[in-house]
């Protein structure tokens, strides 16, 4: 066996050993609804499985829609947790959260639409890939605010795994392009 092959062989047995934690950042959004109660309770929900431990989760942000034409705000925020689930697992989990949270998916329609739960695989670990159901990291993590300041706010030392730099870098540049004009930190006690 060569060389490469060994390393290729020792990366997938640990890809898949059941046994390691990895670290999984998750976006957070919802805009129809409660969506404070909504967020809060999703992402307590997912601590409820026996595969994920939650770690830490971001203050929430108010947010202006971005990609679509919407009157209803979002509510942002990012959270982290360490799984023994693969991405692809950690994926289903969350897309069957957004389905018992109310999500409603139309394919029909074109780009995005309002939802009442969001939730988005931004990171996991240090992981790449690209399949048909799924792009790690997140292919928008960089360029979106409602992400970055959120996830700047729980690790802002975090390195984006391709870009190779940390979210703080990464914010900084959004914020020199964009301003931070759109986006508001709130708490998560509704009033």
């Amino acid at each position: 066996m060569s060389r490469s092959n060994r390393w290729i062989t020792l990366f997938n047995i640990l890809m898949n050993n059941t046994n390691l934690l990895h670290s999984a950042y998750i976006g957070l959004g919802s805009n129809l609804g409660k969506s404070l109660s909504l967020l809060r309770e999703a992402w307590q929900s997912l601590g409820r499985y026996p595969e994920i431990t939650l770690q830490d989760l971001s203050s929430p942000y108010r947010t202006r829609p971005v990609g679509m034409e919407s009157k209803h705000w979002f509510i942002n925020a990012v959270g982290c947790l360490r799984t023994k689930l693969s991405p692809e697992a950690l994926l289903d989990l969350l897309l069957t959260t957004e389905q018992r949270f109310g999500r409603i998916r139309h394919p029909e329609l074109k780009g995005y639409q309002d939802r009442t739960l969001d939730l988005d695989l931004l990171l996991y670990g240090s992981t790449t890939m690209r399949t048909a159901r799924l792009t790690l990291p997140h292919p928008a993590l960089h360029e979106r605010l409602f992400v970055l300041v959120p996830l700047a706010e729980i690790n802002s030392q975090l390195q984006h795994p391709l870009l190779r730099k940390t979210v703080a870098c990464l914010l900084a540049e959004q914020e020199s392009r964009n301003g931070q004009e759109g986006i508001e930190r709130i708490a998560w006690q509704e009033k």
